[in-house]
């Protein structure tokens, strides 16, 4: 039988190899994927704020209720999910039917799509990645997907323009 850390590991390096991901073996067998419960097992989900270190700089991001990091993909609309299969393994859903938020002003909402009741925050379906532990950002724009953070400007309607990632503050080439 195998231990279900290497059965992780070689789901998470074959996926990554599959979309040409730059996840090493050493991320991979390294990997809190194991240990902790996927993103989609939580009934309630509430998105919180931490501060974590994105591209050399403490930012305020969002969170999930366990301090893992929340991220964003380009290519979904309001209302669906452009993540599936072996790159849903790698960026889990974050999924609750009542989502709740805490200090934050945005919108927090439940969106059904093919993951269930998905979670977004001001029409931003949210995803945690698989190598991240709490407070650890290791997915900024990686495969399209970027951090999650309390000033993400709504997706106004259900139809958004794939690949343009929302406003970003002046200065700030991340979308943070």
């Amino acid at each position: 039988m195998r231990h279900p850390r290497i059965i992780i590991a070689s789901i998470s390096l074959a996926a990554a190899a599959a979309l040409g991901g730059g996840i090493t073996a050493a991320a991979a067998t390294s990997s809190p994927a194991s240990s902790r419960p996927a993103a989609s097992q939580h009934a309630t989900a509430t998105v919180r704020t931490v501060q974590a270190t994105v591209g050399g700089k403490t930012e305020t991001i969002l969170a999930s209720s366990q301090g893992l990091p929340l991220y964003y993909y380009l290519n979904d609309t309001a209302a669906t999910s452009a993540v599936t299969g072996a790159l849903a393994a790698l960026w889990p859903p974050l999924t609750s039917p009542s989502p709740a938020a805490a200090g934050l002003t945005g919108t927090t909402t439940a969106v059904t799509d093919i993951h269930g009741n998905q979670v977004a925050y001001n029409g931003h379906l949210l995803y945690t990645f698989a190598d991240d532990q709490p407070g650890q950002v290791t997915g900024q724009g990686v495969q399209g997907f970027f951090v999650a953070t309390p000033g993400l400007t709504p997706i106004t309607g259900s139809s958004t323009s794939a690949g343009t990632a929302p406003a970003a503050p002046s200065g700030n080439p991340y979308g943070y």
